[in-house]
């Protein structure tokens, strides 16, 4: 098996983001499954954050969201330590579909180079670079 370092890194989109989010990361040639991808869209908007959350880290995704407070809600916090969980979050709910796709793209190599680092972890991801928000 590949290790994280070799394999190109595949992205999962918290149903938060929205699905303009999703084309407009994969126009910029990244590998990206949606919610809706992954489950269909019915399940996608009634599945429990603990249950996504515990299989983008066995498929070893990393995550994308907008959703902040996954960080502290206990279940939550319990998926994201059991499946090793790699979260980069948007830290505004100010800014835009173009500009939420434009902020991951603008932080995409510092995202993985970070990401080759074990979970679990949060980040917060800011205009000009990351910051640990968890734990």
């Amino acid at each position: 098996m590949a290790s994280r370092s070799e394999k190109p890194a595949e992205f999962f989109v918290d149903r938060s983001l929205g699905k303009s989010i999703v084309a407009g990361l994969r126009v910029e040639g990244l590998t990206v499954h949606s919610m809706a991808d992954v489950y269909g869209e019915d399940k996608a908007q009634r599945l429990a954050d603990e249950v996504w959350l515990r299989d983008a880290g066995e498929q070893d995704w990393i995550v994308l969201t907008k959703d902040d407070a996954i960080r502290r809600r206990p279940a939550e916090r319990d998926a994201l330590t059991e499946a090793a969980v790699r979260v980069f979050c948007l830290t505004t709910a100010q800014l835009r579909g173009a500009e939420q796709t434009e902020r991951f793209v603008r932080n995409r190599h510092r995202i993985v180079r970070q990401a080759r680092k074990p979970g679990p972890y949060i980040y917060g991801v800011y205009e000009t670079g990351l910051k640990r928000l968890w734990p």
